[in-house]
């Protein structure tokens, strides 16, 4: 049975022409060499597995080789590849800077620099996470770096270029390796399926490169895994199985029914996704991303950033060209605001199913339309609502008498007294349609919802008792969610006021308990209200005006305190003639 090698090793780069998605660092790598403009100390910096080490170990075969080829590649036929390609060279030094970071390394280091290559032109010290060298170690090597040998040559290697001092930064010529892009990554991993005759489906090594996240690296270690899962048929149906990946279909459905302004089916598409073991948040994210995809579907110049297989990629523009751009921009403002508030929700279910119901409205074809909140809205004072009176006919105005002393007045036609004005009948208050507000804030919801005049009094009055009965209802339905918070409730228990009308006292004992409930006042009170079925009910909460008493520190208040307490002390003071020292 042959030993395994793992992909990332076995098609690991030995020559430039093999390197993926570095195109321009090889041709200023080769240039260089082909030109003799080698810099004696190259940075090479990038996020993990985009070949930095692989490039150092290609640069120093290549300079060290005999007889370079035409395209300034390495013969591998010279004495110097032969040795390299076994392991056996002596001009190549890798040094790990995460287990050798110390000063005694980097003195070792420089020992064996001032000594001349036995075959080939140069030296190649490779220092691989050097970032992760003390400040005592960097500093050490200031002076080797500043002024090498001609035949040393330092290759640094880092994924964290800002952890390197800048003294070292301004003596290297640094390469910034990018994100391998999602279409080189799947052509190589298609590379690797032909040699190892694997029959993979092109979606499934997509979604292998995009689980990568420009990583090659990384793609080679899912793609191994996805074969010893799949066996030597790679489909898109086993790759999202093993990786837990919702399928994209989920999405196109649920976009389908929101469109249509179906409601009962997009929800019974959520159940089943949850049902299926994904994470609601995981599927409100890859909602926003599928949005995001038909928007940018939707503009022929902009199509281009979309990273799927050709497949999808037609599926994403034909559905984009479907919907409005202002529908699917304030679709993505919901899926944004759901996101945020996820992780805060006490009922993560239910925001997502209120969030699909908005999508759902927002739709052109929705029977009744509504206008997704693009912002906040601010809060304004509620203007008085006006009173419906059906019958009551308009009062003609009256103008005020005016004085005029050059007329008296005869005695016959006196003044008559004012009328008395008709009461006004009572003022109807109707809620507003559940369709205006779903669009809305909860702050502005509210604020139209209140009557500012002539509210109904509650029907039913308050008593200590029932109140008092509500505070612990309250305090028993959140007492495992909000701890602390209830320990301060039942201690400190309301009373009606006698001072203020519909309104509780509650009194704590420090600064410290009364900001705990404020901070949960408005769900406190919110539930006191419908609780007690009174909508004009306040909670005004007291400190304790206590003092606590100051404790004696220094000698003489110790002395004094002890007076305080048995006045013989000062008679056995005097008698002794005793002092304070």
């Amino acid at each position: 049975m042959e030993d395994f090698v793992v992909s990332a090793r076995k098609y690991r780069p030995a020559t430039f022409k093999s390197v993926v998605g570095q195109e321009a660092i090889v041709n200023t790598l080769k240039n260089a060499i082909a030109n003799h403009h080698l810099a004696q100390t190259f940075l090479f910096t990038g996020t993990r597995g985009v070949g930095k080490t692989s490039c150092a170990r290609i640069l120093a075969k290549t300079i060290n080789c005999q007889n370079l080829t035409a395209d300034t590649e390495a013969c591998n036929q010279c004495e110097s590849c032969k040795s390299f390609n076994d392991g056996r060279s002596l001009n190549i030094h890798e040094l790990d800077a995460a287990s050798n970071n110390s000063v005694d390394d980097i003195r070792g280091l420089i020992e064996q620099v001032r000594f001349a290559p036995q075959l080939g032109k140069y030296k190649v010290y490779i220092i691989d996470e050097v970032h992760m060298l003390s400040q005592a170690a960097f500093n050490a090597f200031l002076k080797t770096l500043e002024e090498p040998p001609a035949h040393a040559i330092f290759i640094l290697a880092t994924t964290e270029k800002h952890k390197i001092i800048p003294t070292i930064l301004s003596r290297c010529q640094s390469f910034d390796f990018r994100r391998i892009q999602l279409k080189d990554v799947a052509k190589h991993l298609a590379y690797i399926s032909t040699q190892e005759g694997i029959k993979a489906d092109p979606e499934a090594l997509h979604i292998i490169a995009e689980k990568a996240d420009g990583s090659m690296r990384d793609a080679l270690s899912i793609y191994d895994q996805m074969v010893s899962f799949a066996g030597k048929e790679l489909t898109y149906k086993k790759v999202i199985d093993n990786l837990n990946i919702l399928d994209y279909d989920y999405y196109f459905k649920v976009t389908e029914h929101i469109l249509n302004a179906d409601v009962s089916s997009t929800l019974l598409v959520l159940d089943e996704i949850l049902a299926s073991g994904f994470d609601g948040h995981l599927f409100i994210g890859g909602l926003s991303e599928h949005i995001r995809n038909l928007i940018v579907g939707k503009n022929p110049a902009t199509a281009l950033l979309l990273e799927k297989g050709g497949q999808l990629k037609e599926r994403y523009v034909t559905q984009g060209a479907q919907y409005p751009e202002s529908f699917l921009f304030n679709a993505l403002t919901l899926l944004n605001h759901c996101d945020i508030n996820y992780k805060m929700s006490v009922n993560q279910r239910l925001l997502v199913e209120i969030t699909l119901i908005k999508l759902c409205n927002l739709s052109p074809n929705s029977k009744n339309p509504i206008a997704a909140p693009v912002a906040a809205p601010e809060v304004k004072a509620a203007p008085r609502p006006v009173a419906s009176v059906a019958a009551a006919p308009p009062q003609p105005k009256v103008a005020a008498p005016v004085a005029k002393p050059a007329e008296p007045k005869p005695q016959a036609s006196a003044e008559k007294p004012a009328e008395p004005k008709p009461a006004s009948p009572a003022r109807k208050f109707s809620p507003p349609s559940a369709t205006k507000i779903l669009g809305e804030s909860p702050s502005a919801q509210y604020t139209k919802a209140q009557p500012t005049e002539e509210v109904a009094a509650p029907s039913t009055p308050l008593t200590n008792e029932t109140v008092t009965e509500a505070w612990k209802e309250y305090i028993s339905k959140h007492k495992e969610k909000k701890i602390s918070l209830c320990s301060i409730l039942s201690v400190a228990l309301p009373k009606i006021s006698e001072t203020t009308p519909s309104a509780i006292e509650v009194t704590v004992g420090n600064s410290v308990q009364q900001k705990a409930i404020e901070e949960d006042r408005t769900p406190l009170v919110d539930f006191l209200k419908a609780r007690l079925k009174h909508p004009l009910l306040r909670l005004i909460i007291n400190v304790s005006k206590t003092e606590t008493q100051q404790k004696p520190y220094t000698m003489e208040e110790k002395f004094q305190h002890m007076k305080g307490k048995n006045p013989e002390v000062q008679n056995l003071q005097n008698e002794l003639g005793l002092g304070l020292e």
